[in-house]
């Protein structure tokens, strides 16, 4: 199935990693809800391991379709009515701005989250590594919530208004 299922010229996996981006921020706010209000430690661990799989998957799935599926981001961008030059650039420039976030996230959030797999007591409770992993988090936080919101972006530019 090459084409999504959110009413665009887009692919599935593509309306599939949208829909996962406006999902990822409601749940992120949830775990810091339940850690820093809370102090529900375990499940603020245990959302981010599942946000961590589940986004990994999505990702891998959607790298997988876009490259090897579907040929490319242009090849997607082209299934939809013809753009301008114009057009063309600014959604160049808007992936570009995009994938700045999308590709430190991966790497910020998996150390975040190995380190605290390591240093952290079972069952999570605050320790020597705590501090550091509350700016980690809070980076890796940022960075998330700046790739979901470039993303969407990106998918407005590139799908709905054309």
């Amino acid at each position: 199935m090459k084409d999504g299922f959110l009413g665009y010229h887009a692919s599935l996996m593509l309306d599939a990693v949208v829909v996962a981006l406006v999902l990822v921020v409601p749940v992120l706010i949830f775990s810091l809800y339940s850690v820093k209000v809370r102090r529900r430690y375990t499940l603020h661990r245990n959302l981010q391991l599942g946000l961590a799989i589940t986004l990994l998957v999505a990702v891998l799935a959607f790298e997988i379709d876009m490259h090897f599926v579907q040929g490319g981001w242009m090849q997607v961008v082209k299934k939809g009515p013809p753009i301008s030059t114009e057009q063309l650039a600014l959604i160049r420039q808007v992936l570009r701005i995009h994938l700045c976030f999308a590709g430190s996230t991966p790497f910020l959030w998996a150390t975040t989250i190995i380190l605290a797999l390591r240093r952290m007591p079972n069952p999570p409770t605050p320790c020597l590594h705590s501090r550091l992993h509350k700016t980690l988090g809070w980076l890796s936080t940022i960075d998330l919530v700046l790739t979901s919101v470039t993303g969407l972006i990106f998918y407005y530019v590139a799908f709905i208004n054309r």
